[in-house]
């Protein structure tokens, strides 16, 4: 089953283009027969194809949720819950990614690094705390091995980690544009139709296959040098963001950590 493991969709990401049913559409154009919603702290464009699309149209094509979550210290983590698992604090952006690893596995999920070996700031690799903490590699459930948006060189050195550390691979396109639909795959060996069934495949390891073709029309293809200072506004910009969730943040933790001592986090 082939299926594109990092989308963006116009309903739930700032910088999306496309909508969560032209998505579909194209990705079924192209062979595919699933996607995992991944988009920037918000579940917003699940939640538009469960309430809108789901059982209408597109009935033979499995959409599954998913969050790329914007840590404090180690860039932009890709994060799968089981099917009725609601962790609000996944869309409060700014937690630092060790009590995001013991949130995620408390309560039956898995994670992985989005484009570990990518830009600065939003790339685990690339991060200070990853500099320090070179371990927490091998608390994660997978990496994404090819990102489409990432040149040939960052792709070969997330593949390399994944082996070092033997981690299932993901592959996806990364897409927020029309024209990156579907460029980057993950193949699974079975059929995948829930979150719990994707969840346990990973942890199981069972083979899956990642890849595509690279997507030339990125911005920092576009602008050249220029890109960094592009990364660097995000940089403030995120930060700005957690700041001012970062209340909600607090008081979301407390009840999840009350949650866990009392045994509802286990999974």
């Amino acid at each position: 089953m082939k299926m594109d493991m990092h989308c963006h969709t116009k309903e739930g990401s700032i910088d999306g283009k496309v909508s969560i049913e032209e998505y579909i559409g194209l990705l079924e154009e192209k062979g595919f027969g699933g996607m995992l919603i991944t988009d920037h702290n918000s579940y917003k464009g699940y939640r538009h194809w469960r309430d809108h699309i789901k059982g209408k149209s597109h009935k033979d094509f499995v959409v599954l949720k998913g969050i790329e979550y914007d840590t404090s210290n180690a860039g932009h983590i890709l994060v799968i819950m089981p099917e009725g698992m609601k962790l609000r604090i996944l869309e409060l952006r700014g937690m630092p990614v060790s009590l995001l690893i013991t949130f995620v596995h408390a309560f039956g999920g898995i994670l992985g690094p989005a484009h570990p070996c990518g830009e600065k700031y939003m790339s685990l690799a690339n991060t200070r705390y990853y500099r320090k903490n070179r371990a927490v590699l091998a608390k994660f459930d997978f990496i994404e091995g090819f990102n489409s948006c990432e040149p040939v060189q960052a792709n070969s050195e997330a593949m390399k980690l994944a082996e070092k550390y033997k981690k299932p691979v993901f592959g996806g396109s990364d897409s927020h544009r029309y024209d990156c639909v579907g460029t980057g795959f993950t193949d699974f060996q079975e059929e995948i139709t829930c979150e719990s069934q994707l969840i346990e495949y990973v942890r199981q390891k069972k083979p899956m296959e990642a890849g595509g073709v690279l997507y030339k029309g990125t911005t920092k293809e576009k602008i050249g040098a220029a890109n960094h200072l592009l990364v660097y506004s995000f940089w403030l910009y995120n930060k700005s963001a957690a700041f001012l969730r970062s209340h909600k943040r607090r008081g979301q933790s407390r009840y999840l950590k009350l949650n866990m001592d009392h045994g509802n986090g286990k999974s």
